[in-house]
């Protein structure tokens, strides 16, 4: 065998060790790019946080407060022969008792907002609750939803956002379920039993965390969101995100 031919088959080797050890690197760098990826993937945000039970019960409190007003929305039609006969009210009269509803709720929508900056959702809520415990019991003794949206975190906050606003359209429902088939007071007196519940409720829930930032409360901003997220999570890049928004 000549030199050239030597030369030629020597170059065609070193040519093909090349191409394979490049080959190899490349799966080498895809294999830790894809492993990279998989721990980046694997790795949950603080704001992918799972649902805690304070998170749980604090949906049901709100969620209560909807049912209610879906119970106040449809009472008034279902208890109108029964309270004119009763009560010896004209029409007229009903009227305006039938009114009140929506002339409270043009109120508390001009007002509400100012109110849940100043002493907070949660004491929103216990106001609105204490209505509505007074007037289902005004009913009953008749001689003649920014809250949820804040304590939830990213991933969940759709499903429990429609959970609190489809309560309204069950409240309406069950009400006209119920009301076929019971007299006036007594529909008023199931109807108490959602705000009662949102009145214990209110005891174990936690003041939004976005609202507590907002007047100062770093303290309690960290404690309130540290228990809505559950002790072993990490919630600084949360807090980081709430404290720039």
């Amino acid at each position: 065998m000549g030199e050239p031919e030597r030369l030629t088959k020597s170059l065609i080797a070193k040519q093909e060790a090349d191409n394979a050890s490049c080959i190899t690197n490349d799966r080498g760098g895809m294999r830790d790019s894809a492993a990279t990826s998989s721990g980046a993937g694997a790795a949950v945000r603080p704001s992918d946080s799972s649902a805690t039970v304070t998170l749980i019960v604090s949906t049901f409190v709100v969620a209560c407060g909807a049912f209610t007003g879906g119970c106040l929305a449809v009472y008034s039609s279902l208890a109108e022969d029964g309270i004119i006969a009763d009560l010896g009210l004209t029409v007229a009269e009903y009227s305006v008792f039938g009114s009140v509803l929506t002339i409270g709720a043009m109120i508390g929508a001009a007002i509400s907002g100012r109110i849940t900056d100043v002493i907070g959702r949660r004491w929103t809520l216990w106001v609105v609750d204490i209505f509505y415990i007074m007037g289902w019991l005004a009913i009953i003794f008749a001689k003649g939803p920014i809250y949820l949206a804040e304590i939830t975190p990213k991933n969940l906050r759709g499903a429990f956002m429609s959970v609190s606003q489809s309560m309204t359209s069950y409240g309406a429902s069950i009400t006209f379920i119920i009301g076929s088939f019971v007299s006036w007071r007594t529909l008023a007196l199931i109807g108490c039993i959602p705000p009662l519940l949102l009145l214990l409720g209110l005891f174990s829930i936690p003041e939004s965390p976005r609202w507590l930032v907002k007047i100062g409360k770093d303290k309690e901003f960290e404690a309130a969101l540290k228990r809505l997220r559950g002790g072993n999570v990490d919630t600084s890049q949360e807090a980081s995100d709430i404290k720039v928004s």
